[in-house]
């Protein structure tokens, strides 16, 4: 029997861009369900009653949620295509250690940029800058973070690229100045059909920042 896989997600969301690249990586066919995150559906409250959150990986009638553990379980479930984390115990340790700074740093400052102004905004610029420049530094020459191949990190960071058209436009700042060597690997990555695919495009992901601004009344 097939196996029946239901997404839960909202388009914009880079932690569910994570879940759609590993998918299209293992050439797998699901079902996308867009949730509304402001009358979320009984399915999502069901499937995920503890954060209430997507994106939420739904697996012969499982729930797994969280976009990294998600991964992981893609990763393990369907190991015999496209591997994402490495088989050598440190650096798969190493891959889960980058993918946490990622998710423990950019989310957070990201917002800080768009949703504040002044000091604040500033300092979240120059923060999320020098996470940016760490990870730079992390990635150093090779093509992807693992190495020569795509990868866990590069499927948890990557996503964040198609925010940095509204990171940029409302920080008045350009990234590929700042790190040159991160958006060449973003545009390496882009080259991939299961990236390219899986990404929101910047332009809507710009207008929801806008709307979310309104929403939230900052000028």
């Amino acid at each position: 029997m097939a196996d029946e896989i239901i997404l839960l997600d909202f388009l914009p969301s880079m932690f569910g861009m994570r879940v759609r690249i590993a998918l299209a990586e293992k050439g797998l066919e699901y079902e996308y369900r867009e949730e509304d995150l402001w009358n979320k559906s009984p399915l999502l409250l069901e499937m995920n009653p503890v954060h209430k959150k997507i994106p939420v990986l739904i697996h012969n009638g499982k729930p797994i949620s969280e976009s990294l553990i998600i991964v992981e379980y893609i990763d393990e479930v369907w190991k015999d295509k496209s591997p994402l984390l490495p088989t050598d115990p440190y650096q798969r340790a190493q891959a889960r250690f980058w993918t946490d700074y990622v998710d423990k740093k950019l989310y957070d400052l990201g917002r800080k940029i768009w949703s504040s102004n002044g000091e604040e905004q500033e300092t979240g610029k120059k923060e999320f800058i020098e996470c940016l420049k760490l990870l730079e530094g992390e990635l150093g020459d090779k093509p992807y973070f693992g190495g020569e191949k795509f990868g866990f990190v590069d499927v948890s960071l990557v996503t964040y690229s198609c925010w940095f058209d509204a990171y940029e436009s409302y920080g008045n700042f350009s990234i590929e100045a700042e790190c040159p060597k991160l958006i060449a690997w973003t545009k390496r990555c882009l080259e991939k059909e299961s990236v390219s695919s899986s990404l929101a495009d910047p332009h809507k992901v710009h207008d929801f920042v806008a709307w979310l601004r309104k929403k939230l009344g900052i000028k």
